[in-house]
């Protein structure tokens, strides 16, 4: 075991310390290789050591490099290396997290990883909290507090009894909500075209002037970080609205959340904290191995009522017990990388790896603008929004600069404008990284000069 776990390691710190000169994306040829993978079962034993190998040899030409410092697609962090040692360890461990008696200290480290995010994200104090897969999870997973809440309060036990007949749900959202969080609402019953669309301004925000009459049992979905623009909504005149009428307000803070964690960004946070819930992921700003969302309930009680479960054969402390506050049972000990990376970075660590990030977002702006390009987004946060002209053009840039390797950016629409996206949340990211990117963009253009009439400066 020695032997073969030590060179397991041996393999994975070459590919990491071999990431700063590989492509960020795929090359064919790795892609090519994948078949050789597509064999059948075979029928004898395989050396433990050799299958390691191959899948290093075929494997990890075949990885997107988002663990380095230069992916910037999605809204995808790195490790931190203190996360992926202890997810190492973790693995060792081989722990199922789902009670006390299973796993003492994933119990433990759990409870205490969500102390301390509750307090760094400058969250009710009282709010309890689960740990999921990512942000849709969450949402499924506080959405599910919300409606036990909800129709509890006018008498209706929709645990027992389902949605059949139950009383009608009013569920408010803006016009730029992520489609994760129609997915949720359409799992637990709401209807993924039933809900009530709220028009948003120029960069994504719900307009609380545009807020319908609400009307119990209702909830309202509202957005920390647009996944295009960074935008925030409105949250404190929202919610009043909200709360004056007795709904529930639910939070989509995917990545957006964690900018209360930071001084210089906490006030684009504001008003969040008079929600009922919110929903985030922990793989990627707080840049924890995958899998790693995170739910927050104000009254843990609706999470707990609407989730937990009983069997004779199942054993229950007097402590809390995590699987009475999440969908699954069987459960990796996710709260083991959290704890290290809050441990490891302390508020000032991860306050600069936010607003870090965020100066390299900026940068990208510049860069782009001083070039003569549109920067279609206003870059409070992290995210850059970058057209090149028609949609053509912008498409071509695109694509020549995922050829290039240099680094990875996406591409959106934006109000109807196709654009190049741009999301930096990983550790790794250094100015060198945004330096180079923006040169690789410069001469992804040049190599369009018969297209593209503007230089980059």
């Amino acid at each position: 075991m020695r032997r073969l776990l030590e060179s397991a390691s041996g393999r994975a710190i070459r590919y990491l310390e071999g990431l700063h000169d590989r492509s960020v994306g795929v090359p064919p040829g790795a892609i090519e290789r994948l078949a050789e993978l597509n064999e059948t079962l075979p029928d004898t034993p395989t050396d433990p050591e050799s299958v390691i190998a191959l899948l290093d040899e075929i494997g990890s030409p075949a990885t997107v490099a988002t663990a380095g410092g230069r992916y910037f697609g999605l809204v995808i962090g790195g490790s931190l290396p203190v996360t992926l040692a202890a997810n190492w360890l973790a693995g060792a461990w081989d722990q199922n997290a789902a009670f006390a008696v299973t796993s003492p200290i994933a119990a433990a480290l759990e409870e205490v990883a969500l102390r301390w995010l509750v307090d760094v994200l400058g969250l009710p104090p009282e709010c309890g909290g689960s740990l999921v897969t990512g942000t849709t999870t969450a949402h499924l997973t506080a959405l599910a507090a919300a409606r036990h809440a909800i129709l509890d309060k006018v008498g209706w036990d929709v645990e027992s009894q389902g949605m059949f007949g139950a009383p009608p749900v009013q569920v408010i959202v803006g016009a730029e909500a992520h489609p994760s969080l129609f997915r949720a609402l359409g799992l637990l019953g709401f209807g993924r075209e039933r809900v009530v669309t709220v028009r948003v301004d120029g960069q994504g925000r719900m307009r609380p002037d545009a807020m319908p009459s609400v009307s119990p049992p209702a909830i309202v979905c509202i957005q920390a970080g647009n996944v295009n623009t960074g935008a925030f909504d409105p949250a404190g005149e929202i919610c009043a609205i909200a709360r004056e009428a007795g709904a529930w307000v639910h939070v989509d803070g995917a990545f957006g959340l964690w900018a209360a964690a930071s001084p210089e960004r906490a006030h684009l946070t504001a008003g969040f904290a008079d929600a009922d819930s919110w929903a985030t992921d922990g793989h990627k700003w707080l840049n924890v191995p995958y899998d790693s969302g995170i739910a927050f309930i104000r009254n843990p009680e609706f999470l707990r009522a609407a989730l937990a479960f009983q069997a004779t054969y199942l054993p229950q402390g007097e402590s809390r017990e995590p699987s009475q506050y999440t969908l699954e049972m069987s459960r990796r000990a996710r709260g083991v990388e959290l704890w290290a990376a809050l441990r490891a970075l302390g508020r000032e660590g991860l306050a600069g790896l936010i607003e870090r990030t965020c100066r390299h977002a900026a940068r990208f702006a510049q860069g782009f603008d001083m070039a003569g390009y549109r920067v279609l987004n206003e870059v409070a946060l992290n995210q850059v929004l970058v057209s090149f002209g028609d949609e053509e053009k912008t498409n071509r840039v695109i694509a020549r600069i995922q050829a290039d390797g240099t680094c990875w950016c996406g591409g959106s629409v934006w109000h109807d404008q196709a654009a190049m996206r741009i999301s930096v949340c990983s550790w790794a990211t250094s100015d060198e990284d945004v330096e180079r990117s923006l040169a690789a963009a410069a001469s992804s253009r040049a190599g369009l000069a018969s297209k593209i009439s503007l230089p980059f400066g």
